[in-house]
């Protein structure tokens, strides 16, 4: 039943994805010239990302920050505020149309609809040893959304983010594309209302760039942790 839910999925992915592609042609064009006037760099923003089994790929979004930006300030983090983020980027993350391209990933199969959100390549530190609990995430494809994103997406922290992943891997081998449905639904909703875009500060007395960088340690230290320690 399983292997008759994951090729539902992957038959829904797809024509959900190529429809969606082809409606949404004119917003592209309009996006495209919109960053191009905007900010100097290129209209697209590449980055190493992990899928199911930790398989890597090049994930593809429009640019919402200046060029290089993954290297200054804050790093991964983007709190309210954040300077690094151009003007158009700001309303394309307000609006998340910054995540439209990652529809050619669905299509292509590096990517589903739902799943869990790929993380940064070394995000997670080693990932020949995460422990079990960090690892049950990656036995599916990483998902546009998913059932974290419509929990609280950025304001939620990472120990949460991986409950909510590991919860839908259940629920999907239980409920299958009914699971993505009630998911994609959701996500309509929270896209409208703006909610829970930005991270934030879990240590408030801390300046920005140093809060960003003792939560990437945190989070490097939490998915390796042993098994006894680490609650799954």
């Amino acid at each position: 039943m399983y292997l008759f839910h994951l090729w539902i999925k992957r038959i829904f992915d797809f024509l959900f994805s190529v429809v969606a592609v082809i409606l949404l042609l004119p917003l592209w064009i309009g996006v495209a010239v919109a960053i191009k006037k905007d900010s100097r760099g290129p209209v697209f923003f590449r980055q190493k990302r992990r899928t199911k089994d930790g398989a890597i790929f090049s994930i593809l979004k429009f640019r919402t920050m200046i060029v290089g930006a993954e290297h200054k300030g804050t790093g991964l983090f983007n709190y309210q505020g954040d300077p690094r983020v151009t003007r158009v980027g700001r309303k394309l993350r307000d609006s998340s149309i910054d995540e439209l391209p990652q529809l050619f990933q669905v299509i292509t199969g590096n990517m589903s609809l739902v799943g869990p959100r790929p993380c940064v390549m070394d995000e997670l530190g080693d990932f020949d040893t995460l422990n079990k609990k960090y690892r049950k995430r990656f036995e599916v494809k990483a998902g546009l959304t998913g059932l974290a994103q419509i929990r609280g997406r950025n304001e939620i922290c990472w120990e949460e983010k991986v409950l909510y992943d590991n919860q839908y891997v259940d629920l999907f081998k239980k409920y299958g594309i009914f699971v993505d449905l009630w998911i994609l639904a959701i996500t309509v909703f929270k896209v409208l209302k703006k909610q829970d875009i930005y991270e934030e500060k879990t240590a408030d007395a801390m300046d920005e760039i140093a809060a960003a960088k003792c939560a990437e340690a945190e989070i490097i230290w939490l998915a390796h942790l042993p098994e006894e320690e680490s609650n799954d």
